[in-house]
């Protein structure tokens, strides 16, 4: 059986993430292509070989999101994952009927095939969108944590504008390391108080 051609539509997070854990060295799948909206930037760009695994070895396109319909003709997909947030439900459900119009099956993923196992106890920070206050809601669960004697880290959804494969796995426990990785001034403006708690973050695309 020819393994499953898919799209991911993303907007350069969960559309990754979902990939590494989920499509990369999996043979049931051939991941033809990344959209991406939201983020500046992105498109045009490639997921690295070195993220994509031995199956890409030349990495996989990343194309604007505009283009979808073409590219689901063009490269034959025969599903496409949508993996992005801060969209009402009519906005994705008019991205279903352009894809199901265009051919392919249209498909959300769920938990059991894209959570991170964790060897530690894990306190998970979530919103439905973005603004929400998930950055001040995760600085003061991890000094009340602290407070009570555990020793605790700050795992960040990675914020991925630079060179992706340097940016595989973050570890933030100074200024220094923000230069280090030539953070952006959003993600200095997420890193920086915790650093200044006297946290470590852990971020990165292939945290």
């Amino acid at each position: 059986m020819s393994p499953i051609r898919t799209i991911i539509m993303g907007a350069a997070g969960r559309d990754f993430h979902n990939f590494n854990v989920f499509f990369r060295d999996n043979p049931d799948y051939e991941v033809v292509a990344f959209t991406a909206t939201q983020i500046p930037n992105i498109e045009g760009r490639i997921y690295p070989p070195e993220l994509a695994g031995k199956q890409y070895p030349k990495g996989i396109p990343i194309y604007p999101e505009s283009e979808l319909t073409h590219l689901i003709k063009e490269l034959q997909a025969d599903q496409v994952v949508f993996a992005y947030s801060d969209v009402p439900h009519e906005y994705v459900m008019h991205k279903a009927s352009e894809v199901i119009a265009a051919g392919a099956d249209f498909r959300l993923m769920g938990l059991k095939t894209t959570q991170v196992q964790s060897s530690k106890p894990v306190v998970s920070i979530g919103a439905v969108r973005t603004g929400c206050g998930k950055s001040q809601t995760t600085r003061r669960v991890s000094l009340i944590l602290r407070d009570m004697g555990y020793q605790v880290a700050v795992i960040r959804h990675p914020m991925p504008y630079g060179n992706l494969v340097e940016q595989a796995v973050q570890r933030f426990a100074t200024y220094e390391d923000l230069d280090k990785y030539k953070c952006t001034i959003e993600e200095r403006e997420e890193y920086e108080p915790h650093i200044d708690n006297g946290m470590i973050v852990f971020a990165g695309v292939d945290y």
